[in-house]
């Protein structure tokens, strides 16, 4: 892993949203694996400037989202489909039929979850992946659990993971649905390249076990050690609980 610690979140999601377009420009028709939550809206507001400015042209990108919230239609306010039109495809000129989703309202989960490993796989995988770490170390919602699940598939989402998702529901957990479609840990090492932001104090538990810990199901994003080119980018309160040569490693890297 390549770690990188920032001052503030801002700085951060700055310098990763031009990082993100330097690549669209290298390679027009990148497949893209997108998150959402709160560690990547400072990234989308990024390349929502940045494709204001004339700097990003997503017009031959693909992306495929990361989960689904089960039960929610995509017009729902809830729904990540409405967090992502929200906050960066209205705002960009990626084509509709380059985006990709999990229907969180498909009657059949287990065959949703198996029509959009194929449609990945006939993308060719994923080129670059944005992934946000739970403070339960879950990644996309690949939950902490005995086994983890390498396909796309069906997850019961933890309290902790649903509390954290709270804001678009009125703050109200009841609201938060129980489950949700993700993509599977195999999506996730199979990307060309993982980057994973995480900010705040909230976030240091995780991120210690994601860089220092044990490879363990009980900390899905652990598994990240086993990928050959990943970047965690940082701010000083999510690294606080890193030490040693990878921190040292990590502050020499600050852009």
């Amino acid at each position: 892993m390549n770690l990188r610690v920032f001052e503030t979140e801002q700085e951060a999601a700055t310098t990763c949203a031009a990082r993100i377009a330097e690549a669209v420009r290298h390679t027009p028709e990148l497949v893209l694996g997108l998150p959402t939550g709160r560690s990547p809206l400072n990234v989308y507001r990024g390349l929502s400037m940045l494709a204001m400015q004339g700097k990003l042209d997503l017009s031959r990108a693909t992306t495929f989202n990361v989960d689904e919230f089960l039960g929610l239609p995509p017009e729902d306010a809830g729904s990540f489909r409405a967090y992502m039109d929200r906050h960066l495809f209205r705002h960009v000129n990626l084509s509709t039929e380059r985006i990709h989703f999990l229907d969180g309202c498909a009657p059949d989960a287990e065959a949703e979850c198996a029509r959009y490993d194929a449609a990945l796989a006939q993308a060719g995988g994923l080129d670059l992946l944005l992934l946000g770490v739970g403070p339960n170390g879950h990644i996309a919602f690949n939950e902490p659990g005995d086994v983890l699940t390498a396909m796309s598939h069906r997850t019961r989402l933890s309290r902790e993971t649903r509390l954290s998702h709270m804001q678009p529901f009125g703050d109200d957990p009841s609201r938060v649905p129980m489950s949700a479609l993700t993509v599977g840990m195999a999506a996730v090492l199979q990307a060309r390249k993982v980057v994973v932001l995480a900010f705040g104090v909230n976030k240091a538990a995780a991120v210690t076990g994601m860089v220092h810990g044990p490879i363990t199901t009980r900390c899905p994003a652990s598994f990240l050690q086993l990928h050959r080119d990943v970047e965690v980018w940082l701010d000083t309160g999510a690294a606080s609980g890193l030490h040693g040569r990878r921190l040292e490693e990590a502050r020499s890297r600050r852009d």
